[in-house]
């Protein structure tokens, strides 16, 4: 980006947080959804975006307030508010995780999912959180992404699958895995702010991916790669048994 172009990013950036420190701005309340289990860039990834947009009053919701281990067990993450002390955000955010395994027929979650949904602005997910949002009915016949390895799943709950970073269907944005969410978050912050706060927010947190390896899609890694990829996320879904 030429200087000229950062230094309008910057000053959009900057009217953007002088408003809301001043309140000029109405609250814009986004619930990200924890769970045990969750992988945890896929909720803090989007986090360091959208919490700094105009407004933003982050929530992070679940099924009991708590703290919540991630995927790996080695992280904990706080639920400060119950699923029903969030009534209608204006942001959902469903990250993914193997815990959403045990979510899949989860009544109380679904049908809070299904609620808030009705008057979200932004309904998104990240990784296979998008599963949960087909868990709940909301992508039937709809373009939707997730995890690589979750594609076949996505399209049993009716969605139509695709190889894309980020999916937008109406309201409704799919973030491929875990580091698509940030490009998610981005697009999304385009969306609500302009594109000037958004490129202002991606320079911020100086998200310029340049990989040591083209291994980043089963498109692009090598064969051999792939298969001890799913191998292991087979070994590791059998710790997370489906809920019934």
């Amino acid at each position: 980006m030429p200087p000229c172009d950062v230094q309008v990013a910057a000053a959009a950036f900057s009217r953007a947080h002088a408003a809301r420190e001043q309140g000029e701005k109405q609250v814009m309340e986004i619930a990200i959804v924890l769970f045990d289990g969750i992988t945890a860039l896929d909720a803090i990834g989007p986090y360091e975006i959208l919490s700094r947009l105009p407004g933003a009053e982050v929530k992070f919701a679940g099924k009991q307030r708590g703290v919540v281990r991630t995927d790996n067990k080695s992280l904990g993450l706080s639920v400060d508010y119950t699923l029903e002390e969030i009534a209608a955000p204006e942001i959902l955010l469903v990250p993914g995780g193997f815990g959403t395994r045990s979510l899949m027929n989860d009544t109380r979650l679904l049908e809070w999912i299904r609620g808030v949904h009705r008057t979200t602005r932004w309904t998104t997910s990240v990784c296979t959180g998008a599963l949960l949002l087909a868990a709940a009915e909301l992508l039937e016949g709809l373009e939707a992404t997730t995890h690589w390895l979750e594609r076949e799943t996505l399209a049993r709950y009716g969605a139509r699958p695709v190889a894309r970073r980020v999916v937008q269907q109406g309201k409704i944005v799919t973030a491929a895995g875990v580091s698509a969410g940030i490009d998610m978050a981005l697009t999304l912050a385009a969306e609500i702010a302009g594109a000037d706060v958004a490129q202002a927010l991606q320079l911020g947190i100086e998200y310029d991916p340049q990989p040591p390896f083209a291994a980043g899609s089963p498109e692009k890694a090598p064969a051999a790669i792939v298969a001890a990829a799913r191998s292991r996320a087979a070994a590791r879904a059998a710790q997370f048994p489906l809920g019934v």
